[in-house]
């Protein structure tokens, strides 16, 4: 149980212009710009860098396209990274590059990269919530804020080509944890025995592999529907969202991305520990989403339409 989390993916970009601005409006930190890409930061330090699909450095795309080309995940320490990459000796394509950086590729053909984590912990307070009697926001009214920074970055889904090969990978050489699954179709896997409900989710797509999409964690629901309404109101396009998942119990609002697949705003997910039971589930609808908005809210319907317009 070495690794912690995700501390950087990084995207081949078809069209990088497109990509910087999707990823600036949807609230993160530009640090560093140059003609070979750019990097952007969540609050508490991940990173997400974008480059031309075209780049030299980036490993081999597991789909055609923009899409996910690599991602490093982080360890608490330096013993904790010497006992991940000690787990890993056997695999052919593992090797340390010059960045110091120990890399692998997955049985999905996707490279993953292990360093000490860059990132720091981030306590966050959500939104307090009133209920009859019990009352947790006192003469406060509630936070009203056009600003949303993503926390972290949750987690990654994606489609594999054999289900079977890629979660037994996970699970017995980096010790991720079984959460859920839908049996002989998708397995819910997260990094630590104690935390958030899944880190990675791998759903099985036989001979063709792929991105699905990349989850960024925000403070609560106020967050997820703010997000989601600005990056409409700036013409990106929801895949679908605001919603709310039944298996994780997460808030969701999903976006499509320029850099393949989706983003998705998330908060509230389930907070499991080793005492928890994973559940073979059916993979329905129905355990998809309990309740969703089919390609979001455009603020273009009269029900919708800001305070104060007159259209």
């Amino acid at each position: 149980m070495s690794t912690t989390g995700i501390d950087r993916v990084t995207f081949g970009a078809e069209d990088l212009d497109a990509a910087r601005r999707f990823f600036a409006d949807f609230g993160l930190t530009e640090h560093a710009t140059d003609v070979a890409g750019a990097t952007f930061t969540t609050i508490d330090g991940g990173q997400v860098r974008i480059l031309p699909s075209t780049a030299s450095e980036l490993p081999s795309a597991i789909e055609p396209g923009a899409t996910l080309r690599e991602v490093i995940w982080g360890c608490a320490d330096p013993l904790s990274l010497a006992e991940t990459i000690a787990a890993l000796r056997g695999i052919a394509s593992l090797e340390t590059g010059p960045d110091g950086i120990a890399r692998c590729t997955d049985p999905n053909g996707l490279r993953l990269g292990f360093r000490v984590s860059q990132r720091k912990r981030v306590v966050v307070e959500p939104t307090a919530v009133n209920a009859p009697g019990t009352p947790r926001r006192i003469n406060q009214p509630s936070l009203i804020d056009d600003v949303v920074k993503p926390i972290n970055i949750g987690h990654v889904v994606l489609f594999v080509s054999d289900l079977e090969a890629s979660s037994e990978f996970y699970q017995s050489r980096l010790g991720f944890v079984l959460s859920d699954r839908y049996p002989r179709a998708g397995v819910f896997l997260r990094c630590q025995p104690t935390g958030g409900h899944h880190n990675l989710f791998l759903l099985e797509r036989p001979g063709k592999p792929g991105l699905n999409h990349v989850a960024f964690t925000v403070r609560d629901l106020h967050e997820v529907v703010r997000g989601g309404l600005a990056m409409s109101g700036k013409g990106w396009q929801t895949d679908i969202g605001p919603g709310r998942h039944p298996i994780s119990s997460a808030l969701f609002w999903y976006l499509k991305s320029p850099c393949g697949g989706a983003v998705e705003y998330f908060a509230d997910e389930d907070y499991l520990t080793p005492e928890w039971q994973p559940r073979d589930l059916v993979r329905s609808p129905e355990n998809y989403v309990e309740w969703a908005f089919a390609g979001g809210i455009d603020l273009k319907t009269r029900r919708q339409k800001q305070p104060g317009s007159t259209a």
